[in-house]
């Protein structure tokens, strides 16, 4: 094994980077062994998302080396496993902040050198616009820089999943001798082709053929609408699409966060979902009079929406849009086309009303594992098998129309949610929070919630997860939770489900990975609704959030807690929540114990009116 000195010695020499260079030198010079160590023993992880880690020097955090060793590495897979991989090409696209430019042009670099084309966006772009100009333009694949996240798509144009990413793990490790850092290689190479223009006019041809949105015009009460960016690259997609449905003058735009920052200067941290994010956006709507707040995250994948109702702000969950959207799907859904072949997935960490409106109204529901990666993959899937399936969300504000991309998209999500909003007040009289009550009166009332305690180490999590599987020993697995029975119960590291004939899930089981998800017996049964009526999921995980250089925080190992219930009411819904965080607090996480600290409490997103 390499000593630290070795290590850094080996980082001088690779590295021709002058900033992240001398970052190296300095700590060696003040002979910070420990954070040396940090940087340099343990390399970055490719993924089924790509890469995502802190920008700094260092063989673990996301560089101009780190950046060129991956695209080499990608280079080299992508060759050995598309025919043809060299003249289909790859697509390459970043964002606004800082160095996104520079790592996605040693990305060109990289590709170039390999001989493959490259098809280059040659401004900013939001992040669907990859993986639709993969699908566009037949590339073998994508990569989107959004700074501190390299973000790698297949030939499909869904984000790499297994055994791609173990694949290209082993290739970036035979390819770590960077052949170029040549930062002007797109300027004049033959391989490389710009190609913005001519794929965004696709994309927005794309989302204007959805059926969701085709019926917009003729509405004449258009409500107005108040958009944020969030010091993000969305606002010039968003005017595009909303320019196109007609609704350009009923958006009024939050001038202080309307173009792009890297430093974020008006939040503190530029997710939607944070708390306060929102409220300039919620000020420049309370001076216009204007009841609705759209929201997109910095590279626009995700969609916020806030609505005033009564004098207060709500913000609507990604749980409550994804059943919103849904039911507009329904409603818009041709009538000479089969009900049963519709699909609409979601995550197993999401809403099961999505699968209680599939119980009701006759369409497929499936759920997947947590992320785009999967939830995208398994639509073409279904597409394949004869199911149009035209619709996926998570709880963490993503929304996917696969007629547009099988990926998450704030544009497109927005273009259907305008159009359902105005099919609501033109048609039945509701805004989005008046058609939420009624969805809620057709299906059951459905609250959800979730949480995080931070654990001190990965190892701890480990057993404390362990010990919960063991608790009721020796029955497989626990029995009771609180004064509830545990109905059904689903371990996705250890393969176990006590619903399935033979035992086996049929979601993927990960061992690198810790997900328990278990069904509790509740205080009412509806026999429609395939599931009980609350669903806790439990999951650990190592992550690093990471921003700019000054709003850096990280969570060592965390584990998230999901719960949600069914009940007659939300009020009923809401303390049968409250008190399954309360049981599973005390009886399985025992924070006391086990030394963890709580993180942020998501909160119920539905206040009772």
């Amino acid at each position: 094994m390499l000593s630290t000195y070795e290590l850094a010695t080996e980082w001088l020499r690779l590295d021709k980077d002058g900033i992240t260079r001398k970052e190296i030198q300095s700590l060696m010079e003040a002979q910070d062994g420990d954070e040396l160590e940090r940087r340099l023993r343990n390399r970055i992880t490719f993924g089924t998302a790509g890469l995502r880690a802190r920008m700094e020097a260092g063989f673990s955090r996301m560089n101009s080396l780190t950046v060129i060793q991956t695209s080499q590495g990608l280079a080299t897979y992508v060759l050995e496993h598309i025919p043809l991989a060299s003249s289909k090409g790859i697509v390459i696209g970043r964002d606004a902040r800082h160095n996104s430019e520079k790592f996605a042009k040693l990305a060109a670099a990289a590709f170039v050198a390999k001989g493959i084309k490259v098809w280059w966006y040659e401004n900013y772009v939001h992040t669907p616009l990859v993986p639709f100009g993969v699908s566009e333009l037949g590339a073998a694949a994508g990569v989107m820089i959004t700074a501190s996240h390299l973000k790698s798509y297949w030939s499909n144009a869904c984000q790499i999943t297994s055994p791609h990413d173990t694949g290209i793990v082993a290739s970036i490790q035979q390819c770590m001798e960077p052949i170029s850092w040549d930062i002007n290689a797109i300027d004049g190479s033959l391989l490389v082709e710009k190609v913005l223009d001519r794929v965004r006019r696709s994309y927005f041809a794309a989302v204007s053929k959805l059926e969701s949105v085709q019926s917009l015009k003729q509405y004449k009460d258009q409500p107005s609408f108040v958009y944020t960016p969030m010091h993000g690259v969305g606002l010039p997609y968003m005017a595009e699409m909303v320019k196109n449905l007609g609704l350009l003058e009923q958006m009024i735009v939050v001038d202080e966060q309307s173009q792009p920052d890297p430093d974020f200067p008006t939040v503190r941290f530029p997710n939607p979902e944070e708390k306060g994010t929102l409220d300039i956006a919620r000020s420049v709507a309370d001076r216009n009079k204007i009841t609705i707040v759209i929201a997109s995250d910095p590279d626009a994948d995700r969609l916020a929406i806030a609505e005033k109702v009564n004098g207060e702000w709500y913000q609507l969950s990604g749980n409550q849009l994804g059943v919103l959207l849904a039911s507009h799907v329904i409603s818009t859904y041709p009538s000479y086309r089969p009900l049963p072949k519709l699909a609409m997935l979601n995550s197993a960490v999401s809403t099961g009303m999505l699968a209680a409106m599939a119980a009701k109204e006759g369409f497929y529901f499936e759920e997947s594992l947590t992320g785009f990666k999967w939830l995208g993959n398994r639509a073409l899937q279904l597409r394949d098998q004869g199911y149009d399936a035209c619709f996926a969300f998570e709880e963490a504000i993503g929304y996917m129309f696969t007629g547009v991309i099988p990926d998450k998209d704030s544009i497109s999500a927005g273009a259907v949610f305008l159009t359902a909003m105005s099919r609501w007040r033109n048609l039945e009289g509701l805004t989005p929070w008046g058609k939420l009550q009624d969805l809620y009166r057709t299906y059951g009332f459905f609250q959800d919630m979730n949480t995080y305690f931070i654990s001190p180490n990965p190892k701890l999590t480990k057993r404390m997860f362990d010990d919960i599987r063991h608790i009721a020993s020796p029955h497989p697995y626990p029995t009771m939770l609180g004064g509830r029975k545990i109905l059904r119960w689903r371990d996705l590291t250890e393969g176990y489900d006590s619903a399935a004939t033979d035992g086996v899930p049929t979601l993927q089981v990960s061992k690198d990975s810790q997900m328990i998800t278990c069904e509790l017996e509740g205080r009412i049964k509806l026999t429609k609704i395939p599931f009980p009526l609350i669903l806790a999921c439990i999951i650990p995980c190592l992550r690093e959030e990471t921003g700019e250089a000054n709003r850096k925080r990280i969570v060592d190992s965390h584990a998230a807690v999901y719960i949600e219930c069914q009940a007659e009411s939300l009020v009923e819904a809401r303390q049968a929540t409250d008190d399954v965080l309360q049981d599973v607090t005390k009886e399985w996480l025992k924070p006391s114990e086990n030394g963890l600290v709580i993180g942020h409490d998501g909160g119920h997103h539905v206040k009772n009116l």
